[in-house]
């Protein structure tokens, strides 16, 4: 097993600003690289910006997430890339993260657990997925998940990891924040 190097950009992005993101994410990318990482992780929808809710439901945003997102994978050489970002495939649309590699779009994991409480209202926008992300980097095996989907024991994304023997799960999240919350979420995870 190797020793595997993940860099955390914790960007706060502008909803619908796709070319400032961008950018943004790119110059992570590319301060993730200078830094000899292996893998630079970045928030839950952080293309379009958290919660992007009613421009969901327009053609355009949902075709500019796709769009940057094949800018930013040119920037993916030397380094992986899990960028958050609104998938759309055969009319449904789905909460992302991008695993982008060797300039290219490796594949895309759509999140599973929809929360539908407080501030969030995301069944209203999103479809389930039902497929796990698992790859490997230097013999460490990874498997992505997307916020709530980690909170869940019996989730698909839990059982897959299990399956698959994920060694590391990397989890992208975009949670409003409040005092205590990192003791919380340190209980749910352990």
């Amino acid at each position: 097993m190797g020793k595997t190097i993940i860099a955390m950009a914790q960007i706060n992005p502008i909803v619908g600003d796709f070319e400032g993101t961008s950018k943004k994410i790119i110059a992570y990318i590319e301060r993730a690289k200078s830094a000899g990482a292996d893998i630079v992780t970045f928030p839950e929808l952080a293309l379009c910006g958290y919660p992007p809710e009613d421009l969901l439901l327009k053609k355009s945003f949902l075709a500019n997430n796709l769009l940057y997102i094949q800018r930013i994978q040119e920037y993916c050489s030397g380094i992986s890339a899990l960028v958050g970002f609104a998938d759309s495939q055969n009319g449904l649309t789905y909460n992302a993260a991008a695993l982008l590699s060797d300039q290219r779009l490796i594949a895309a994991y759509h999140k599973s657990q929809l929360p539908n409480y407080g501030v969030f209202d995301e069944k209203r926008y999103f479809e389930p997925g039902t497929r796990p992300l698992i790859f490997e980097i230097d013999g460490i095996r990874f498997a992505v998940s997307i916020c709530e989907d980690i909170w869940v024991k019996e989730s698909p994304t839990a059982l897959s990891a299990l399956d698959n023997k994920a060694q590391i799960d990397l989890n992208i999240s975009a949670s409003p924040f409040y005092a205590g919350k990192m003791k919380v979420r340190q209980a749910i995870v352990s």
